[in-house]
């Protein structure tokens, strides 16, 4: 073999790693195992991924690079041999409410396509079949199926005056700019309640006059309540919005199916355009199982074509583990598992080789019977002739490999090593924890816990459910199974929080991911810290935050400082003055068992915890230890942590309570298979201390280890829906419909 048959990476240090050089063969599937925080990722992602994307980037124009995101270079000697780069990642799709499968996958271009061809009565080219084009949308709701008004009895206490704040919005609060056009305008008695208004009076202040209004130096145009706020929200798309300002927004409007279109986006001439009697909108919102069978036995050459190449991307779908999904579904809606998977059907119908595809957890969200179906699309990927580079945990995608990359021996500081290199079959032999645990497996629980109770969930018809009415134990381990889609997170993150909300719900959504949050102030331990320092030093505990009176002036409290380089790739460099450490250097004198502020943030969990001795502060450390996040530093920013470990960070916080009831949604996402024997130990003890524990889960370690299971199905979308079985796991043995039967 010559060297370019291999991607060389020499002195790689990025985050954990320490110096690792690899060669990774190409047009090869190799797998990197290891457990969370080995260094998996800053080998794959922060290091391969992120080279190849940025010379990638080099090759255009300094204009194009002004619009590309802008990437560092990763701490590494050199890279070698690198192909053009495809990442697959978790991150979810979003893209508002216009984005939908069908428009992110391109699937719906070769419907708009059929029906521009064969569709009667004929009603335009293919774009005229858009909803995202003036030519196809309903000019009623412009294309988004409902339509949002302001609801003025949640804006407006009519029984106060504008300067007693009227006005609950939180943007047109006492005192602000926009009250101030209001105020300042001379159309109103400012001290007047708003239910005395005349009704000229209260059309001015909702509908309004056109007249510029001045305050001071200043002046703005006056709109009325209703335009401003639709001109200013209702016009811009509330699903690219941040959770914050959706939550208002959806706080003071109400929506509706739109009285025109009914939902289906389109103009009502595209709407009466049909095929064997279905229109484009009713066929995008079919699940694809029933859409590829209407895609059957055209005779018409020209409407033959173009079926089968619909057919050919809707059976990547339905391969791919998503047939329960529609055209119509919107992107913003899909987890985590389901996004990576709708990238992959993107990058399925190109004709590209010699690429290198990354991938993050592809099987996270998938019943064991469609890891097999996962497997064969990465093999396909393969065989075209790319390289694929898999971050994976679960055994039957790491027995695919024609390479396996074990990192380790452990997470953190004790990671960032090649402890294997070699074969799946060499890996079952070696001594490593990926080795060691590969041949282990949890039992099927024989004695399981009695009930102290259960809590009922009524008449479920949500989505797919078809009238589910099923009681969940307390007092035991229940966990949720079915394969994706068959009804488990609508029956239990939608129905049953609905009917039971005073649930302690431990998910996969982010933790507040900013620059400035970390470890310690997500667990709320900052402030016993600096609590601790201030009465060590006795001055003021505000001196120990980056976010206020310590932070140092140069960087505010960062560490780091940003420089923009107009159209060239901005900068990010340590802070000259504080040296990366965060605070101002009067504040980094003053210690606490002979360390610095700065030098407690950078310790991991498990160092902490070995330093700390306030009650409070190390109990917070221990669970962090427990959950296995000992190598998260405490001062780490959120921003780098991932779903699964947002998720255990945020059961940390909650360890310590009794008696009561925790929701956890897939816990076992980005965990190695000896974290989940640890992870399996924390929800025992839960129970064991009379808490009631729920988990969706897929992990068979997992389902095997449950007091109770309760088994949705047998498939997805509408072919799911229906409770299968209730009852301990050894009972499910056989069960005749049941999918998750066949695994166990």
């Amino acid at each position: 073999m010559t060297d370019r048959q291999f991607i060389e990476v020499h002195g790689a240090r990025e985050n954990n790693l320490k110096d690792v050089s690899i060669q990774i063969p190409k047009q090869k599937i190799t797998v990197f195992t290891g457990v969370s925080g080995s260094g998996k990722s800053s080998l794959v992602f922060d290091t391969i991924a992120a080279e190849a994307q940025r010379q990638l980037n080099e090759t255009f124009t300094a204009f194009v690079q002004g619009f590309l995101p802008h990437l560092g270079q990763p701490d590494v000697d050199h890279i070698d041999h690198l192909n053009a780069p495809i990442i697959i990642d978790q991150k979810r799709v979003g893209g508002g409410s216009r984005s939908t499968v069908g428009t992110y996958t391109d699937i719906a271009v070769l419907l708009r396509l059929l029906f521009s061809r064969i569709g009667q009565p004929y009603a335009g080219p293919a774009y005229a079949f858009s909803f995202n084009t003036p030519q196809g949308m309903c000019p009623e709701c412009e294309g988004i199926g409902k339509t949002v008004q302001l609801d003025l009895d949640k804006f407006l206490d009519r029984s106060k005056s504008l300067n007693d704040g009227a006005i609950l919005h939180p943007d047109f609060k006492v005192g602000g700019w926009i009250w101030k056009t209001y105020t300042f305008s001379e159309l109103f008695d400012n001290d007047k309640p708003i239910q005395g208004y005349s009704d000229d009076e209260l059309q001015a202040l909702l509908h309004g006059a056109e007249l510029k209004v001045s305050f001071g130096e200043f002046g703005m145009q006056y709109q009325g309540l209703v335009e401003r706020f639709t001109r200013s929200y209702i016009k811009k798309d509330s699903a690219a919005m941040s959770d914050r300002n959706r939550a208002i927004f959806e706080r003071f409007t109400t929506s509706q199916i739109c009285p025109l279109c009914r939902g289906a986006r389109l103009k009502q001439d595209v709407l009466a355009c049909r095929i064997r009697d279905r229109n484009i909108a009713e066929l995008s919102d079919l699940e694809v199982t029933e859409l590829i069978k209407f895609l059957e036995d055209f005779t018409d050459p020209v409407a033959a074509k173009v079926a089968g190449r619909l057919r050919e991307r809707v059976h990547h779908l339905i391969d791919i583990g998503l047939g329960y999904l529609s055209l119509s579904r919107e992107t913003a809606t899909l987890s985590g598992g389901e996004s990576q998977r709708v990238k992959m059907i993107r990058h399925l119908g190109n004709s590209l080789t010699e690429m290198l595809y990354i991938l993050d957890e592809p099987t996270v969200g998938l019943h064991a019977r469609d890891v097999g179906r996962m497997n064969s699309l990465l093999k396909k990927l393969r065989d075209k002739g790319n390289t694929v580079l898999v971050v994976e945990h679960d055994p039957d995608v790491i027995a695919i490999a024609d390479h396996v990359v074990d990192m380790g021996p452990r997470a953190g500081v004790h990671g960032g090593e090649v402890v294997f290199e070699g074969s799946y079959e060499d890996l079952k032999q070696a001594d490593t924890l990926t080795g060691r645990f590969l041949k282990q497996h949890l039992p099927v629980k024989e004695r399981v816990r009695k009930p102290t109770g259960q809590l009922t969930v009524k008449n479920a018809n949500l989505h797919n459910l078809k009238n589910v009415t099923v009681d969940i134990p307390t007092g035991v381990l229940t966990v949720i199974t079915g394969v994706a889609g068959s009804g488990k997170s609508t029956l239990i993150n939608d129905v049953f929080l609905a009917q039971h909300p005073d649930v302690l719900v431990i998910d996969q959504s982010r933790v507040t991911a900013n620059s400035r949050s970390a470890p310690t102030t997500y667990t709320g331990i900052m402030d016993d810290i600096r609590k601790a320092f201030a009465k060590a030093n006795d001055v003021s505990a505000s001196l120990f935050s980056f976010n206020s009176e310590g932070s140092c002036p140069n960087c505010n409290g960062l560490g780091v400082v940003y420089t923009d380089l107009a159209f060239m790739e901005g900068m990010t460099s340590i802070c000259e003055i504080c040296e990366g450490k965060r605070f101002k250097p009067e504040v980094l004198g003053y210690h606490l068992r002979g360390k610095t502020i700065s030098d407690v943030l950078d310790m991991t969990a498990e160092e902490a915890l070995a330093f700390f001795s306030e009650k409070k502060v190390k109990a917070v450390l221990q669970a962090m230890n427990d959950v296995g996040l000992s190598y998260l530093k405490l001062g780490q920013p959120l921003s780098t942590v991932s779903g699964g470990e947002g998720q255990r960070l945020k059961l940390a916080t909650e360890l310590h309570k009794k008696g009561s009831v925790y929701v956890m949604d897939e816990p076992t996402t980005g965990l190695h298979l000896s974290d989940i024997t640890l992870l399996m130990g924390i929800i025992e003890r839960l129970v064991d201390a009379h808490n009631t524990v729920i988990l969706i889960e897929h992990h068979l370690d997992v389902i095997r280890q449950a007091d109770w299971l309760i088994d949705l199905g047998p498939e997805g979308g509408n072919a799911g829906g229906e409770v299968l079985f209730e009852g301990p796991p050894h009972a499910l043995k056989g069960h005749a419909r049941s999918m998750t039967a066949r695994f166990i």
